[in-house]
């Protein structure tokens, strides 16, 4: 008997609600949730010249109030979440589904992609700052506690981070039952200890009105406008909203948001304004100060655990993001592990893991506190911010067609707020703003030379290819020598003859009794339902083709997909199977075979002859495999 969801008792459905609700305190919130660390302190920072008076303090609350209502609650919650990829988000599932509505419009699908792959190299930028700035502002709290601890900082940061990336092969299947509720503890703390300050010090509650955001802007002019860039420090991790939408939906995300999160970091934030209120020079640490002294040790032990967890969730988002750009084309084969049976979103990959902890050390040497931090870290979040934003309401109007007045009100009022937060934050690009542009410059070639040089590669390979009804005449007008067993050649053009099959005919003469052609198309879409998994061509002679459809989020096992062709006709052994791959080796030159510089031909081989063999990473056992090579000049 088949029990539907819809016939599961309210208390179920509650129960199960509770439990995503909780998974995404611990997930999707870590970031936004520990911002109350860094942020406030940072609008008083010395260099914006913004002195700390009753009405600028008040100021600043109102816009962090406003921001977190219009920028989170409004545009990320309620309109951009609504744009799903087949109920997956982020920023290349977002780019994934745009480009998918404008097929015909090759231009504008160029400037889609552009938009898109920078996003994502911007996102990759955010995973190297999230855990520096982070975990250095938590241990930051060890000075207020004793000054013996000024010399430690670095040593300590740097042991906590090295141990955070050393665990990432182990999986987050062990430890991630203890986010939630580690998570739960942290934004019930924060609330308590904001509380608990307001009620000494109510008038900060009117911040609410948002004349007081109008006002500080009318008396501090410019100085106003540059403090924009650290205010939107309060929304940093607004994008894991739309990320993680896959792993909870959007109802636990949704009721997370509101019931817990949004309430918990307000009450904080007021209650630091309302402690500086009554001690201005609080403002070196605001949030620490809040509490008593017997409590502040628990507090930076438990302000730590809550960074580690926000780091991991960035981590861990890096690493679903590769594997989406290897799987729609715009990164490298990698090694990708499996750290779960059971969930097929937990991975590693430890390629990334290590470039991630390198930039990570390198960053907390350089910039040396969460403050020079900051200033890189808008850029990042900023930049992401106004392309989700953009791909997103591209998307909305060509789904769901929406009239072209109300499209333009949307994109004023949301694209404004995140281009004035962005402009403000290329003030800050000479201190330490041009560290995620340059990240992410860096990583944008080479994802759009891989996408490009692959299609020309195709494109050089393709004249050479001999066409299946030329091939099947051959054979029928001098018929080599058939053997017994099964010969699988993949091959990502559907039209012509592998050339693996051509160099094996011509060098061995003979031809298997049964051969398949099988060729993995990626989709732009998380998964693909099994019906539609498998096509069968019988070409005829002993000759089939397989063609087999996977989404971003799905991993190829091609022994597992032999498997899946029995119910269809075709039945393999696997001792009996013998595959056959092309194995391309490429020469730089300048002549123009390829319309592309030699700078960037030279990047594309390089990325090539380190990508992971097809043998790896479509699972084929090594023992059935037969590499033909062969050179194509560029």
């Amino acid at each position: 008997m088949t029990i539907h969801s819809h016939s599961n008792s309210p208390s179920q459905d509650y129960s199960r609600l509770s439990k995503l609700v909780i998974g995404a305190l611990g997930i999707v919130y870590g970031d936004i949730g520990t911002s109350p660390l860094y942020a406030l302190r940072e609008c008083f920072s010395q260099g914006h010249g913004v002195p700390l008076t009753f009405d600028n303090i008040l100021g600043i609350l109102s816009l962090i109030f406003w921001v977190l209502i219009i920028t989170i609650s409004l545009e990320y919650v309620t309109f951009i979440m609504r744009v799903d990829n087949r109920g997956e988000g982020g920023i290349l599932a977002l780019t994934a589904l745009t480009l998918r509505r404008w097929q015909d419009y090759p231009k504008q699908r160029w400037w889609l992609i552009v938009l898109g792959l920078f996003g994502a190299s911007l996102f990759y930028s955010d995973g190297i700052i999230t855990p520096a700035i982070s975990v250095l502002s938590a241990v930051e709290g060890l000075t207020i506690a004793s000054p013996i601890f000024d010399q430690y900082l670095l040593p300590i940061t740097l042991g906590i981070l090295i141990g955070l990336f050393l665990i990432q092969r182990r999986g987050t299947a062990s430890v991630g039952a203890f986010f939630g509720p580690i998570m739960l503890l942290w934004f019930s703390t924060l609330a308590l200890l904001g509380f608990l300050q307001i009620i000494q010090e109510p008038r900060v509650l009117a911040a609410i009105n948002p004349l007081y955001a109008l006002d500080f802007f009318i008396n501090n002019q410019w100085h106003g406008y540059v403090v924009l860039g650290s205010v939107v420090l309060v929304v940093t991790g607004g994008e894991a909203l739309y990320a993680d939408m896959g792993h909870f939906g959007k109802q636990p995300i949704r009721v997370a948001w509101f019931s817990l999160v949004l309430p918990a970091i307000l009450i904080n934030y007021f209650g630091q304004g309302a402690l500086l209120l009554q001690q201005p020079e609080a403002i070196q640490s605001p949030f620490y100060l809040l509490a008593p002294n017997w409590a502040l040790y628990p507090l930076i032990f438990l302000a730590t655990a809550a960074t580690i967890i926000a780091s991991q969730a960035v981590i861990s988002g890096a690493f679903s993001l590769t594997r989406q750009a290897i799987q729609l084309g715009y990164c490298p084969r990698m090694k990708i592990d499996y750290t779960s049976e059971e969930t097929a979103g937990q991975i590693y990959v430890p390629w990334v893991n290590w470039a991630l902890l390198i930039a990570v050390i390198a960053l907390v040497l350089g910039f040396q506190s969460s403050s020079n931090l900051a200033a890189a870290y808008g850029i990042a979040v900023t930049g992401t911010m106004v392309i989700t934003t953009s791909l997103a309401f591209i998307a909305l109007r060509s789904r769901w067609e929406w009239k072209r007045s109300a499209s333009r009100l949307a994109i004023v009022v949301f694209l404004g707020i995140d281009l004035s937060f962005f402009t403000s934050n290329l003030l800050k690009v000479p201190h330490g703003g041009w560290f995620p542009l340059v990240i992410g410059l860096i990583l944008f070639t080479c994802m759009v030379t891989w996408k490009r040089g692959r299609e020309l590669l195709f494109e050089r390979m393709a004249p050479d290819l001999l066409p299946l009804e030329d091939f099947f005449e051959m054979i029928r007008y001098s018929p080599p020598t058939r053997v017994y067993g099964t010969a699988i050649f993949m091959i990502s053009n559907q039209t012509g003859v592998p050339p693996a099959l051509l160099h094996n005919l011509k060098h061995n003469k003979v031809l298997h009794e049964r051969t398949v052609f099988l060729t993995v198309l990626m989709q732009d879409i998380p998964e693909v339902s099994p019906k539609d998994r498998i096509d069968i061509q019988t070409l005829g002679d002993g000759f089939y083709r397989i063609v087999a459809h996977y989404g971003f989020k799905e991993h190829v096992d091609v022994p597992k997909l032999l498997e899946e062709c029995q119910p269809l006709g075709l039945e393999f052994e696997m001792m009996e199977t013998t595959f056959f791959l092309s194995r391309e080796t490429l020469i730089p030159s300048s002549k123009r075979q390829l319309p592309m510089a030699l700078w960037r031909k030279r990047i594309f081989i390089s990325m090539l002859r380190n990508s992971r063999s097809a043998t790896d990473f479509f699972n084929i056992p090594t023992n059935r495999v037969i590499e033909i090579g062969t050179q194509v000049s560029l």
